[in-house]
């Protein structure tokens, strides 16, 4: 097992990752600190994993809450579904909350704790590579609105993150690949030595190599927990962690949630700023066709869907958190392992790339 921190001051917490750790409660105890807790997941991770993980939990009573899976179902009507049962078993200020599940799953059990009697502590068991790599560190939590995702959250940060990397083993080649999208992500934006890595070892990755696997999750998570330790709330350079984000969530609204998985639009949009990029200047051609090969590599779209026009994506990209005095923001690369978030394109290129990062007819 490997253990890394999240250094947030008195609000420090760990992540745990290795090989069975579903079953390792001495792991759990030190992060629960009431006696009752709620464990939220969904109907299709519940047969996998929850009856392990219940096991664990005897001694803090506890209740669980299995959610419909998938993005349709973030939603604030389902979400409702939580509060519900946490009052009907009378759960109090101290029950710790336990997201078992992917990055949906991670977000709305965040959410409920972040406001269920005005906060209660809880803690994130990601069960997908990119709730493992991504959503479960840093405390970002919410729900979807019909016109823009994740507009409706709040920030609070878990107890500890968990990752049993046992879990990926039942976890579906697609997904598994959704997930690689954040992965290559941190190379981009901050660590050019992980983008060469990731050349190099990506077929170890889509084989499912645990080696291979268990250090691109650790490498990962280092690097998100020390950009999320130097800016927690999102007001200076956490933001580039949002590379392809702006141009994803516009897809996968866009295309109708759960069309598209988040990792897969992550990616289109990635290709798509680094394309922005490429017209700017910015970016070198060879740099260009390294990110979109290693995207192609990873079994990834790189481009946004042909059913959306530009039009629709750049209307759909205005109503985004990135969004300041009415200017969008976007995060591009400026080369391998380097990005900055700018409003400083040009409206032509924007539109440019808009028309011609969509997938043929």
């Amino acid at each position: 097992m490997k253990s890394l921190y999240v250094e947030l001051g008195e609000r420090r917490y760990p992540i745990h990752i290795g090989s069975g750790l579903l079953r390792h409660a001495d792991l759990l105890k030190p992060c629960i600190a009431g006696t009752r807790v709620a464990v939220i997941t969904n109907d299709t991770v519940a047969p996998l994993y929850l009856e392990t993980l219940l096991k664990q939990l005897a001694p803090w009573n506890p209740v669980s809450v299995v959610l419909p899976d998938g993005e349709t179902f973030k939603t604030l009507d389902v979400l409702n579904n939580i509060y519900t049962a946490l009052l009907e078993h009378r759960c109090d200020r101290k029950t710790t909350l336990i997201a078992l599940g992917g990055g949906v799953v991670g977000d709305m059990t965040g959410f409920a704790a972040a406001t269920y009697q005005r906060g209660v502590p809880f803690i994130q068991v990601p069960t997908t590579l990119l709730a493992q790599v991504d959503s479960s560190v840093g405390g970002k939590t919410g729900v979807n609105h019909p016109l823009g995702k994740n507009m409706i959250g709040a920030f609070h940060q878990p107890e500890c993150v968990i990752i049993d990397t046992d879990t990926l083993s039942t976890l579906p080649d697609k997904e598994l690949s959704a997930g690689l999208a954040e992965v290559i992500k941190y190379g981009l934006i901050g660590d050019a030595e992980f983008f060469v890595w990731l050349e190099q070892n990506l077929d170890k990755l889509l084989q499912r190599d645990t080696q291979a696997l268990a250090y691109a999750i650790e490498r990962s998570c280092t690097d998100k927990a020390r950009v999320v330790a130097a800016d927690e709330r999102e007001t200076g350079s956490r933001a580039l962690l949002n590379l392809g984000h702006t141009f994803g969530h516009a897809i996968e609204t866009g295309a109708g949630y759960g069309a598209w998985l988040h990792g897969e639009a992550v990616a289109a949009g990635m290709c798509m700023a680094a394309d922005l990029s490429r017209r700017m200047g910015w970016l070198a051609p060879h740099e260009f066709e390294r990110i979109e090969k290693l995207i192609q590599r990873a079994q990834l779209p790189t481009r946004a869907p042909r059913t959306l026009s530009a039009a629709q994506l750049r209307e759909l990209m205005s109503v985004d958190k990135k969004v300041e005095a009415g200017k969008l923001r976007l995060v591009l690369p400026k080369r391998l392992g380097q990005a900055v978030v700018t409003q400083d394109f040009p409206p032509a290129l924007l539109n440019e790339t808009l028309e011609q990062c969509r997938e043929p007819v």
